[in-house]
């Protein structure tokens, strides 16, 4: 379940300023922009809970975006849920459509999440609704988002995701960030968790600003919490903290 980054396609498309045209200026068919990123991080985790019982995750993903605002993209991690099931890869496909109104940016759209070595008797895949709008103030940018599953992970029933976030750049290649957010499942009993708020604060550095070399590298640290106690939880899964990693982009 992927915790996604801003830097997405979507973001990607806004910034390729929506010109309306599918056609180059020298008049050839413009087939869009593709990019990669690959990434080492000291854990995941999806919406607070940790996706690898703590472990380390390596993750990667391709994006393909285009001028008149249609995005889609594919995306991997290792995962270990620990429950003795076979699933070790997740695997997201998503797309949408991104543009911009008055200065509010605007993203309507979708995620698939697959698992596929899991056991098919877990229904672990799902997919989910994702719109959400941005401001960028200059001093910072504002998001809010929903998500709406109609059949969560382990079909736990009807799920809806809000958060609310903020960014802001930093001096000397420094960006802060920050996030709430609230979960609420249908079948709480299925999906072994309550109801619960989760947030996150992170620390990125742009690399590049020390080399040019270096220009596609960043360093990343995030503090990441839930409400959820040990008990509830079952395991420590749902605890506070600390996410180091490195990424790179192409």
């Amino acid at each position: 379940m992927k915790f996604k980054s801003w830097l997405s396609a979507s973001a990607m498309a806004l910034a390729a300023g929506f010109s309306g045209s599918a056609i180059a200026a020298d008049g050839e068919a413009d087939i869009g922009t593709f990019s990669a990123n690959i990434g080492l991080f000291s854990d995941y985790t999806y919406r607070g809970i940790s996706q690898t019982t703590n472990e380390p995750a390596i993750q990667g993903g391709i994006d393909w975006s285009h001028d008149i605002g249609l995005y889609a993209g594919m995306w991997g991690s290792n995962v270990d849920f620990g429950d003795g099931d076979r699933a070790s890869l997740e695997v997201d496909v998503y797309g949408g459509y991104a543009g911009e109104i008055s200065g509010i940016t605007y993203d309507l759209g979708f995620i698939y999440y697959a698992y596929p070595a899991a056991s098919s008797v877990r229904e672990y895949d799902f997919w989910e609704f994702s719109p959400q709008i941005g401001y960028d103030a200059g001093f910072a940018s504002f998001g809010l988002k929903y998500a709406y599953s109609p059949d969560f992970f382990n079909e736990s029933g009807d799920a809806h995701y809000y958060e609310a976030n903020v960014e802001v750049p930093l001096p000397a290649g420094f960006t802060a960030s920050a996030l709430i957010g609230r979960q609420n499942i249908d079948d709480n009993v299925t999906f072994a968790l309550p109801d619960y708020t989760t947030w996150t604060v992170g620390l990125s550095f742009d690399l590049g600003t020390l080399h040019s070399k270096m220009s596609n590298l960043s360093l990343s640290a995030n503090y990441v919490d839930t409400d959820i106690d040990d008990t509830t939880c079952g395991s420590n899964i749902c605890d506070s903290r600390g996410i180091i990693g490195i990424s790179a982009s192409f």
